[in-house]
């Protein structure tokens, strides 16, 4: 479905995109960081804030690894996830009226463990919002099952593609969440020391192909080899850094996302509607030039 057929929203969104230090494996203390962080945001008027991927375990695969019962939060087959650990991060988002994007490794009720983004809505309510789909590399592939769909978040008239990590990677995930309609694209992230390149590629250019705001947030510190390099950001409709943390230390970045930009923005970048169907698929070769 185009985004032409859906309605821009009426009123700006303040998101905020968070980065912080998660300790491996303990989450009942990385919930308390998160609410902290949340707290803060709600208190810069911030509606939405993305807090990293995995945060709350930690991305640290061995400790994943070793400790599945300590480090899995358990969902119900309606998606829901009740665990008192939670408990401080459920208060803040319910106290800031905030709603929140966290990483959580996830264990569905089939046995399924994903690499999810937990939503925590303004009343406290836990769910797993969205599955990873693009798994990255060997240690994601042997602890986790990749998604099945993708998924869009609505607050207050805004639609938010949900994506995570390396699901950015792939110009199809940001643009099916752009046919969904998206008018913006949330991405808990985890990207190590040495990948500032790629970081600071992917998501403005996600953010300007689909003519939508992205909002990425990222870990820092952690101990080698999974340290952690911050950069967490809220992109404009095109590409263009609103606001951006540095490569190292806790820092929550806030920014609105305003409706007559994304309006203005894709009146004069229309890439969504001038997009031709079945791109590519019909192709010839048109001569060989070697020798």
């Amino acid at each position: 479905m185009s985004t032409q057929s859906w309605e821009l929203p009426t009123d700006p969104l303040r998101v905020a995109a968070v980065q912080a230090e998660a300790v491996p494996g303990d989450l009942a203390g990385n919930a308390a960081t998160a609410a902290r962080t949340v707290t803060a945001a709600g208190a810069e008027g911030a509606a939405v804030a993305v807090l990293p991927e995995l945060f709350l375990p930690a991305y640290h695969p061995d400790t994943l690894r070793a400790d599945p019962a300590g480090t899995d939060l358990a969902a119900d087959h309606a998606g829901r996830v009740d665990d008192p650990r939670l408990d401080p991060l459920r208060l803040a988002a319910r106290d800031a009226r905030v709603v929140v994007v966290v990483g959580a490794a996830v264990r569905h009720p089939d046995g399924r463990r994903a690499c999810s983004a937990l939503l925590v809505d303004r009343t406290g309510q836990v769910t797993c919002g969205y599955d990873k789909q693009h798994l990255c590399g060997p240690d994601e592939r042997e602890l986790f099952v990749p998604g099945r769909r993708g998924a869009t978040l609505l607050v207050d008239g805004w639609r938010l593609g949900l994506g995570v990590c390396y699901d950015g990677c792939f110009p199809e995930h940001g643009r099916a969440a752009a046919d969904d309609g998206a008018h913006g694209y949330l991405c808990p992230a985890a990207y190590r020391d040495g990948s500032q390149h790629r970081r600071d590629l992917y998501y403005p250019a996600r953010a300007l192909e689909n003519t939508m705001y992205v909002v990425f947030a990222n870990p820092v510190g952690g101990p080698p080899p999974w340290r952690f390099n911050g950069g967490a950001a809220v992109y404009d409709p095109e590409g263009r850094p609103l606001r951006r943390a540095p490569d190292h230390g806790t820092a929550i970045v806030v920014a609105s996302c305003e409706p007559a930009v994304l309006a203005e923005v894709r009146a004069a970048h229309p890439m969504l509607a001038d997009r031709l169907p079945d791109q590519g698929t019909d192709r010839a070769t048109v001569g060989d030039l070697t020798g």
